[in-house]
């Protein structure tokens, strides 16, 4: 694993990072505690997407409180890779491995019962419905545009910046672990979990955030499209 660019200890930025994702995860796990099920036509309202969107611009806008008067482009990792051909190269190899890593987890919860954690976060529809296209478009950039943009600049940019001057597998592990929690998640969480350590080690390998982007626009949309396409 190679290292990433050098950077300063900020250990108030840190604690601030940490108090607001932990904010956010007890937030995120209260919901779940206080629902019994989740609606199966979240992909199909237009209140989804302007949730999704003032959920991450506030995200974003606490992103830049925690970083005033430091190098943004540099805390975020928002830099060219060395080699394009090599980071996609790797993006598509841990792509691969998130597959590979969620459906031997899905194959063990069949085993040990009727557990499926994809239904588990509610946000993949059961079927195609056409008369809601236009909503479900909306959710769809939202999610595969937005939120990765934010969730990789908040765990893979700036987290990972701030644990990685204590290590580079602390940061890949520390931020992978707090992504999955963050989620709100029981059965999911592993998966998640595992999503979150391997793009971390994406990072870590290419120096920039742009690969893990792009690996997680390109699983949100590829598990939106299956959905509606089965």
């Amino acid at each position: 694993m190679s290292e990433p660019a050098t950077v300063s200890r900020h250990p108030g930025r840190l604690v601030a990072w940490l108090g607001f994702v932990l904010a956010l995860t007890a937030l995120n796990y209260a919901g779940r505690f206080a629902t019994d099920d989740t609606p199966d036509d979240i992909a199909y309202q237009w209140t989804s997407s302007i949730g999704v969107v003032v959920q991450f611009g506030l995200m974003l806008g606490v992103l830049l409180l925690i970083t005033i008067g430091l190098p943004k482009r540099e805390l975020f990792a928002l830099r060219r890779p060395r080699s394009w051909k090599r980071a996609l190269g790797l993006a598509a190899a841990s792509l691969v491995a998130i597959y590979l890593g969620s459906l031997a987890y899905t194959g063990l919860l069949s085993l040990l019962g009727d557990f499926d954690p994809t239904e588990e976060q509610g946000l993949v529809p059961d079927e195609w419905d056409s008369s809601k296209a236009a909503p479900f478009i909306a959710f769809f950039l939202a999610v595969t545009l937005l939120a990765p943009f934010v969730e990789e600049l908040t765990y893979r940019g700036l987290g990972f910046s701030l644990f990685a001057p204590y290590g580079t597998a602390v940061a890949v592990v520390c931020t992978g672990v707090l992504f999955g929690l963050t989620h709100g998640l029981l059965i999911g969480l592993p998966v998640l979990a595992f999503f979150g350590i391997v793009v971390g080690w994406l990072r870590a390998r290419t120096d920039t955030v742009y690969p893990g982007m792009l690996l997680h626009a390109t699983f949100n949309a590829v598990a939106l499209l299956v959905s509606v396409a089965a």
